[in-house]
């Protein structure tokens, strides 16, 4: 496929929408669920320019979660919440 060029013949410049950022965190998602490998998920994502220069996916993954993954989910997060609301904060670390 060719590369857009714009009028000073130099190559398109895209962006990712925040929708495209949301399926790119959605497929890293899926993987780290499935613990499967993310690249064929990203090398089938369809993508499409928009006016503004951003692009959009066109096929976002889906992820489906069973109740037991939300239910480890859920007690991963209470327990992150948990330590965050343990740590102090001890100044600078220091070595001696």
């Amino acid at each position: 496929m060719p590369l857009e060029t714009n009028e000073n013949n130099s190559t398109a410049e895209y962006y990712l929408s925040d929708q495209a950022l949301g399926a790119v965190m959605m497929a890293l998602q899926k993987s780290l669920l499935e613990q499967s490998d993310i690249v064929p998920v990203l090398k089938g994502l369809r993508l499409s320019p928009t006016e503004t220069n951003q692009l959009l996916v066109l096929n976002p993954p889906l992820v489906r979660v069973s109740h037991e993954d939300v239910a480890v989910l859920e007690e991963a997060a209470q327990a992150t919440e948990t330590t965050n609301d343990n740590d102090v904060d001890d100044g600078p670390n220091q070595s001696f």
